[in-house]
């Protein structure tokens, strides 16, 4: 017979619930009796097993969650109404390195991708079409849309415009983040050739952009400045087949998986999502790189509380320090608007049955692996460049965070999800359910279900399938249901005024 309940660490004053619980089911506790439950508990959410004193902490995945806000006994339901965040605005940090270098595998594995002139390599052989302004969007998408219809299939996987409100009448970093995000953008493998639009008039005008351009991306890009063009779309249609024409001379070869980027992620989390679907993703995430490849992970404000977890696997004192600022900087952006840190984690979350930022962050921060030493720390909208796990510095906002990872240049993103989401970035997107239930009853959005792991099924042999599922989806066998469905976004984050 299944479990009804899964104890994740020795010293968890709780257990996770497999199934939903009634009064008065009895569970066999980990500790070789049995308990009898208090209140009804429903799937993901948290049993007591032992006694927890008011202003106790209270232990899941081996670590603190927050504080007892009343006596808990065992049986009892655990969740906001007697747990709360133990979170404050600053820490205090020491490097201490844990464990052994990840091991490394040489097996040959590859995937087919596009060899592009600068060396990176795409999974997809698509135009983009970027606007350096908010005004042109519907110009920008009609292009789009007429471009696609001419050339999908005939050498290209696609012609994509990725709409945002921003460019005009904005200052300071609200400016540079727009740039540096439509910078990544532009220097993406996944885009053979870009399409700039721009109107003229605005902050991020055609020149001003072109000061954030690598020089190596400028080879396959184009501009169209809209108050220059007596017939926009005349002009933009004649530049998108130059486009098309130099993306046609790209073929798939086999790559090493070493030259595979890959974006992680988590949104609409439950309180599966850190024992089925992120650990998942870990393990994935911990073969890709220790074949040499690099896996990113962002969502700041999803560290706080676990922070120590990843600068623990500093490659560094150097990367340690850059860890502790990128947590203090995120901390001090709440602060600044006089927000608390511990705000979250959302309704959805709790429903799902997180309680605290500290239990979220814990499971979020299992999707970076366990074995993956951290080898940089990015700012946002920059490129990386060291293979190895890497941080990248973006909001937890499932559409900021991911159009941060694209940027960074994560050719495919895993996204793992408990409540489930039909948002797509603009590289393939491929959503891992973290319970049976939402993968069976969302098939349109869901790519993998990682709660097979609750119905008995090998963490391990899971792993290799997604892995290898990852290898197909970049190799161009199989598209991520957000391709299918045609859902491709971008959002820029912003913070500062607007004129």
């Amino acid at each position: 017979m299944a479990p009804k309940v899964l104890h994740l660490s020795p010293v968890d004053d709780v257990v996770v619930a497999l199934e939903p619980l009634d009064v008065g089911d009895v569970v066999e506790t980990p500790f070789g009796g049995q308990l009898t439950t208090r209140a009804p508990i429903a799937l993901g959410h948290k049993l007591a097993v032992r006694p927890v004193k008011c202003g106790e902490a209270v232990q899941k995945y081996g670590f603190p969650i927050g504080v007892a806000t009343q006596d808990i006994e065992p049986g009892e339901w655990v969740h906001t109404h007697n747990l709360r965040t133990a979170l404050t605005e600053h820490g205090s940090y020491a490097y201490r390195p844990t464990g052994s270098p990840a091991p490394v595998l040489d097996d040959g594995l590859t995937f087919m991708g596009y060899v592009r002139p600068d060396g990176q390599v795409g999974v997809r052989n698509e135009i983009w079409i970027l606007n350096t302004v908010g005004c042109v969007n519907k110009v920008a998408e009609r292009l789009a849309a007429m471009a696609d219809a001419k050339w999908r299939g005939h050498g290209v996987d696609g012609v994509y415009h990725f709409a945002h409100p921003y460019g005009c009448s904005q200052l300071g970093d609200d400016l540079t983040y727009t740039q540096s995000l439509l910078a990544g953008l532009v220097r993406h493998p996944n885009a053979a050739g870009v399409l700039v639009v721009g109107l003229g008039c605005e902050n991020n005008r055609i020149e001003a952009f072109q000061e954030w351009l690598d020089p190596a991306s400028l080879s396959k890009v184009s501009f169209l400045e809209l108050q220059r063009s007596a017939d926009e779309f005349a002009d933009g249609m004649r530049l998108l087949e130059d486009l098309v024409e130099r993306a046609c001379a790209f073929d798939r070869q086999p790559v090493p998986i070493s030259r595979l980027k890959l974006g992680l992620k988590c949104g609409g989390s439950d309180g599966l999502s850190g024992v089925t679907a992120n650990p998942l993703v870990g393990q994935v995430a911990d073969r890709i790189v220790a074949r040499g490849g690099t896996a990113l992970l962002t969502e700041v404000p999803e560290m706080f509380g676990a922070e120590t977890v990843l600068m623990d696997r500093a490659d560094s004192p150097e990367t340690f320090a850059k860890i502790v600022d990128l947590i203090q900087s995120w901390k001090d952006y709440y602060t600044r608007h006089g927000q608390p840190v511990y705000e979250n984690p959302s309704p959805g979350n709790k429903a799902g049955g997180i309680t605290t930022l500290e239990e979220k962050s814990l499971g979020a921060v299992q999707k970076g692996g366990r074995l993956s030493r951290v080898v940089d720390v990015l700012d946002y909208g920059d490129p990386a460049v060291k293979q190895g796990l890497n941080l990248v510095s973006a909001p937890g906002n499932d559409m900021v965070s991911v159009s941060a990872l694209a940027a960074s240049g994560a050719q495919v993103i895993l996204f793992t999800t408990g409540r489930g989401t039909p948002f797509g970035g603009p590289v393939p997107t491929l959503k891992i359910a973290s319970n049976h239930p939402l993968a069976e009853s969302k098939p349109g959005w869901i790519d993998f279900d990682a709660g097979r792991i609750v119905l008995g099924e090998s963490m391990d042999a899971l792993a290799e399938e997604l892995l290898h599922k990852v290898i197909r989806v970049a190799s161009g066998e199989e598209l991520a249901r957000n391709e299918t469905s045609g859902y491709r976004e971008i959002a820029i984050f912003k913070d500062g005024v607007t004129l």
